[in-house]
């Protein structure tokens, strides 16, 4: 890596962007450290830096010295008996070995006479004596040491390196920040020219205006169809709240977030996909997508999604950019209801902030007029020979339907299932129908962001909607096959739902 911070560094010589000249005129090159390693550090070190077979050959002349004894400690051995017999005229001088007494120098009796002083004597045999000497015995030290002696000289000269080079961290921690720096705006640079992506235009007006907006990955990685661009507009007038309905499946999930990800894009200086961005800078991004549940904290997934929930509440800001999907379908129909719709009111009335919220319930689309600054949109589809088609385009409206079923035959269903499913559904509808006719109109909506906290309970009363499907339960009960238990329970609950009714 340091080996091209020189060439890095005149290639961004070349560059007129001011950003670009700054870091290479702050760029260090550190080819002092370059060279330090160059010369001492295998390019392909062992995983262990005590295993040896670190230190390049020719950096430290012990070293080199050790490896040679090592790797050749015959040949010195048989080079020394040659350099004996030549010193002292003794033809039949032999250096030997054995566990005892290591290396030894054997002259037979007959050639005594030309033992040097030098040699002192370790053994006498009947024919023979055997010596040792000075420079023998430190070749032996030499040899049978030279492995271990190896590694630990290597590990004693890498740890100094590591000194040296320690020793200008700051100066290696500057030249890191700038190559991430560089790296990141490579990275910027390839993707948006690789994508086609444009220069949004940054500004602190609070508004929110992509055109054609594309998500960055789920564009790359579909196969058989083109992604579908769609628009977004979202200020803190007219456009606050954004409730998107539609099916499962069509693109509510995948729309949010690439709104939130080109945000993200824009604010942290990259390009992105759209045909044009106008991009309000954000002081957070708070997000409640998908589904899971965390079992270690005993949390069920509506716990969970709760959670999150509360915690974008408390953040979030006037400045900060919401995306909430499905709140509430982690509970039972009314509940989800009532919490998605006290969410909606609670970040319209006393946040602020820009909000896409994808829901199933469609009771939601009526508060918009009712609510100021809440903007209704779907996804479109076509129904085409009992079947429907996802046309991914958001467009303005809600829609009055979610498909599910339809979903669930594409999901592969058995079509007993399917077709019992629809059976169920009709006859749900046709319950529902008077009591469902316009929510709204029995809730009392709270569009007053400064009212006063007694007055909450006001807030969702769904009285005449929860009503109805009670009578309905009780219009529905055989009482001449009940058991006078199953009586007395059934009471027990339809009191209690009332005594929930009126609070």
């Amino acid at each position: 890596s340091l080996k091209v911070l020189p060439i890095l560094k005149e290639t961004l010589s070349s560059c007129q962007s001011t950003l670009l000249l700054k870091l290479k005129n702050n760029l260090d090159t550190l080819e002092d450290i370059h060279d330090l390693i160059e010369v001492s550090i295998h390019n392909n070190p062992p995983v262990s830096v005590k295993d040896g077979g670190i230190i390049k050959k020719g950096y430290n002349e012990e070293l080199d010295e050790l490896r040679l004894i090592s790797k050749e400690g015959k040949n010195l051995i048989a080079s020394l008996e040659d350099k004996e017999r030549q010193e002292t005229g003794i033809k039949s001088l032999r250096i030997g070995f054995n566990r005892v007494f290591g290396y030894y120098i054997e002259v037979t009796k007959s050639n005594l006479s030309l033992v040097p002083d030098r040699y002192t004597r370790k053994q006498t045999l009947v024919n023979c004596e055997r010596y040792i000497t000075a420079e023998l015995k430190e070749f032996e030290t030499k040899i049978l040491g030279a492995e271990e002696k190896i590694k630990l000289l290597e590990y004693d000269l890498f740890t100094l390196i590591r000194e040296k080079i320690s020793s200008h961290i700051e100066r290696i921690q500057k030249t890191a920040k700038i190559l991430a720096k560089l790296d990141v705006l490579a990275s910027f640079a390839e993707v948006s020219y690789m994508n086609n992506y444009i220069k949004p235009k940054i500004t602190n007006n609070d508004e929110i205006i992509i055109k054609n907006s594309r998500h960055p990955v789920v564009e790359l990685v579909l196969e058989e169809e083109l992604f579908v661009p769609n628009d977004i507009h979202l200020d803190c007038n007219e456009n606050q709240m954004v409730i998107i309905t539609g099916p499962n499946m069509a693109g509510k999930s995948t729309y949010m977030r690439q709104v939130a990800l080109i945000v993200l894009m824009a604010q942290i200086g990259c390009f992105v996909p759209a045909d044009s961005a106008e991009i309000s800078i954000v002081d957070r991004i708070f997000t409640r997508i998908g589904a899971s549940d965390d079992l270690a904290a005993g949390d069920s997934t509506f716990m969970v999604e709760m959670k999150e929930v509360s915690l974008i509440l408390r953040e979030a800001t006037k400045r900060s950019l919401i995306i909430l999907d499905e709140v509430g379908r982690g509970t039972s129909t009314y509940d989800g209801l009532s919490i998605a719709w006290a969410v909606i009111e609670y970040i319209h009335n006393h946040i602020g902030a820009k909000t896409l919220f994808a829901t199933h319930y469609h009771e939601l689309t009526q508060l918009e007029g009712k609510l100021q600054r809440v903007k209704n949109y779907c996804i479109s589809v076509k129904e085409k020979d009992n079947n429907i088609i996802f046309l991914r385009k958001i467009i303005k409206g809600g829609a009055d339907r979610s498909y599910g079923i339809h979903v669930a035959s594409l999901a592969g269903l058995p079509k007993k299932v399917i077709k019992r499913a629809g059976e169920i559904m009709e006859s749900l509808k046709n319950v529902e129908t008077a009591a469902s006719s316009n929510v709204s109109d029995r809730i009392s909506i709270n569009n007053n962001p400064k009212q006063d906290k007694t007055v909450k309970n006001k807030q969702l009363e769904l009285y005449n909607y929860v009503e109805q499907n009670v009578l309905n339960e009780i219009k529905a009960l055989d009482i001449m096959t009940m058991s006078p238990i199953e009586a007395l329970n059934f009471l027990y609950k339809i009191k209690k739902k009332i005594d929930n009714i009126e609070g």
